[in-house]
């Protein structure tokens, strides 16, 4: 009889383990470079060329729109590389020798889910961390676990979901969900 009361104590305590740690991949992607993805808005100016220099939005695709060109992939491109790629595509039969520069305008959307005040889509801000992407969200519930936190990230074009403490940063396009609390 008792060794069936452990038995049974060791399974709902095993369920209480399921979680996964982030893997190691998961903090090196805060350190690399920023990759564009969907949703990100750039503020590209070519010198001298006032009909180019506009805004342009990372379409779902993962490409942008260039007069001239046409398409240009940028979904994982730093901003580096694409400036290049599209310069590179400018000397081909359009400008003599294009200067093109690249600002982020606007990075993609984080998400905020589970036991927080207002769960929804938000603005990030390069720098954040889980804890500033929760008070953007109206903060815990009174139910949040509010040690750590679920975090799904895109990198490298696998999607990875780890949990990590609320001081660690957060990138563009993570969904970060609060679970509750067991007591």
């Amino acid at each position: 009889m008792m060794l069936l009361i452990v038995a049974l104590i060791a399974a709902a305590l095993s369920g209480c383990a399921t979680y996964r740690p982030a893997p190691k991949v998961f903090h090196e992607a805060t350190i690399q470079p920023y990759r564009l993805d969907s949703g990100d808005r750039l503020r590209i100016t070519v010198f001298e060329q006032q009909s180019l220099t506009n805004t342009y939005t990372v379409d779902q695709a993962g490409y942008i729109a260039f007069p001239l060109v046409g398409q240009v992939a940028a979904r994982g491109a730093t901003v580096t590389q694409l400036e290049g790629v599209i310069a590179q595509k400018l000397k081909q039969g359009f400008l003599r020798d294009p200067d093109v520069t690249i600002e982020l305008d606007r990075y993609r959307s984080i998400f905020v889910m589970g036991e927080v005040g207002q769960p929804g889509q938000y603005s990030y801000v390069p720098g954040m961390t889980v804890l500033n992407a929760i008070a953007v969200s109206g903060g815990f519930s009174p139910r949040a676990n509010q040690r750590d936190v679920d975090v799904t990230r895109k990198i490298n074009g696998n999607i990875l979901t780890g949990r990590v403490p609320i001081t660690d940063p957060i990138l563009a396009g993570d969904t970060i969900y609060v679970r509750e609390r067991l007591f």
